[in-house]
């Protein structure tokens, strides 16, 4: 995730609009100061992250404020561009009779200042911009939940249209926070800085193709009721899953990390099963067996002679799993096919296996053909889709928050927990939702899905709850897949890589929590 930094660990809560403003009433109200110099706290925060990044700038700084408090942040902030000498031009998009009070304090403080701003209104001519200026957005903020008018969101276009960079502040104009933005006459920002905690609409696939990048600003608000507060996603980074991580014991054994047992391919998709497998090995699974069609256990032997690998008595594809796993863990689906057969095996094999289950790729398709299977579910088992599989199980939606709402009330129907995939995997289960940041565009992949589910297999097979092996396993296979990138780049990036990286990883976390616990022994 270029361009996104933590200030501290409590921000990996993601708050909604109304919390946000909660957060600012009790900020307000504990450290006894006014709105207006709260206000004044974001502008000198957004100044300082500009003027940082800014070395050498020799272009104009357009701030175009709306009229709530918003515009009045961009107001405040172009008064300290300006005490600093910068070139700034100031515009008003006067989209409304109502003004917000800290908006007028500001702007009064711009007139002292004697910079007067234009007022741009239906049908004002736009000013010039060009490729070596920048644009900040500061029109609406967490607050909007109607469509702009119809003028204002032709000036969205011309911004973005604009061969200038294009900065926001705390949300791409245009955009709602905590539902469905449905137009599309919204700013696209090259760069976005939000106040303190990090919200949903950055992380899913429609509103987040509006923000190019984004980092996040400490401006002080209470840390006790950001602690405190319950929040419905979280976002998870290293130090969100490094407590779970399970130090090694010298005396330990391979029995000691559990039996993985990865089932799936068909002809022409064996390789499904060598990346599963390998994923599992690689997240440190003692022991790893396979069962696949006859036709897969040459390539099998071949290729992972780490590998123990069973047969199934048909050739080409799985016909019967009537088999004692032995196995403290199973993954399934991957390159299985959908045969007849296929699917009788697989019923017949949830009317007997109770334990740690991943589902993945054609197991789901099976699911979704066949309904009925997923009530025999043992609990808290591990879905896998990417977008096309969830919508096969779920039904279809009309935006991300729809599609999130169906996928919680599917998890709690059946159990399960459900992880998302995409640029930034959602796990979900008993209706709270933890939202991957690792990864990259290059694990876009064949492949990539395989290993995933390998990853999660061979830490359940260790004795990781599924819900923590599915955060952290879509942790390490991002992590993994971003060391690689650095090597490779993102169109060489392959499975194979994404596998041949975890090993980093996994050192990323012991390295960290080694350092983090010689930190707490130290004499204070």
């Amino acid at each position: 995730m270029s361009g996104v930094r933590f200030t501290t660990k409590v921000q990996m809560k993601i708050f909604s609009a109304k919390q946000v403003y909660e957060a600012d009433k009790r900020t307000i109200e504990k450290q006894g100061i006014s709105s207006d110099a709260l206000m004044e706290r974001a502008s000198v925060e957004l100044f300082r992250w500009l003027d940082a990044t800014l070395q050498n700038f020799g272009g104009t700084i357009h701030l175009f404020c709306g009229i709530g408090n918003n515009g009045g942040d961009g107001l405040a902030l172009a008064r300290h561009l300006q005490e600093q000498g910068y070139t700034i031009k100031v515009y008003v998009v006067n989209y409304s009779d109502k003004r917000a009070d800290d908006f007028l304090t500001n702007l009064d403080r711009l007139k002292e200042h004697k910079v007067w701003p234009g007022f741009i209104v239906e049908g004002s001519e736009l000013p010039a911009t060009g490729p070596g200026d920048l644009i900040v957005d500061a029109v609406f903020g967490i607050g909007l939940n109607r469509p702009p008018d119809a003028w204002v969101g032709r000036l969205f276009e011309w911004m973005n249209a604009s061969e200038a960079n294009r900065l926001s502040i705390d949300v791409p104009s245009g955009l709602y926070v905590d539902q469905d933005t449905r137009h599309t006459q919204v700013v696209k920002a090259d760069m976005l800085l939000s106040f303190q905690v990090p919200k949903l609409i950055f992380f899913l696939p429609r509103s987040g193709a509006y923000i190019r990048q984004w980092d996040l600003l400490d401006i002080g608000l209470d840390s006790d009721f950001i602690r405190e507060t319950e929040t419905d996603y979280t976002l998870v980074d290293a130090s969100f899953v490094r407590p779970w991580y399970r130090v090694r014991e010298k005396f330990s054994h391979k029995g000691t990390f559990g039996h993985a047992l990865i089932i799936g391919g068909s002809y022409g998709k064996m390789g499904a099963v060598q990346l599963s497998a390998s994923g599992c090995l690689r997240s440190g699974s003692g022991l790893v067996s396979v069962y696949v069609p006859r036709c897969g256990y040459l390539p099998l032997q071949t290729a992972l002679p780490e590998v123990m690998v069973r047969t199934d008595p048909a050739e080409e594809y799985i016909s019967t799993l009537e088999i004692d796993p032995a196995a403290d863990a199973v993954g399934m689906g991957i390159g299985l096919g959908t045969e007849e057969s296929t699917m009788e095996a697989l019923s017949a094999f949830l009317d007997s296996y109770r334990g740690p289950l991943v589902l993945d790729a054609d197991a789901l398709n099976i699911l979704s053909a066949r309904k009925e299977l997923l009530k025999k579910l043992p609990p808290q088992t591990v879905l896998t889709p990417h977008p096309g599989e969830l919508r096969r199980l779920i039904g279809d939606w009309e935006g991300d928050f729809e599609k999130l709402e169906k996928a919680h009330e599917f998890s709690g129907k059946y159990d399960c927990v459900l992880l998302i995939k995409g640029a930034h995997s959602i796990t979900l289960y008993n209706g709270k939702g933890y939202v991957n940041s690792s990864g990259n565009p290059g694990m876009a992949t064949a492949g990539s899905g395989d290993t995933l589910t390998g990853i999660i297999t061979g830490l359940l097979a260790q004795g990781y709850p599924p819900l923590h092996a599915s955060i952290l396993g879509a942790y390490l296979h991002g992590r993994a897949g971003d060391l690689a990138a650095e090597l490779l780049g993102y169109e060489a990036l392959t499975a194979t890589s994404i596998i041949g990286a975890l090993g980093g990883a996994f050192l990323e976390l012991t390295r960290a929590r080694d350092d983090s616990e010689n930190a707490a022994n130290q004499p204070s």
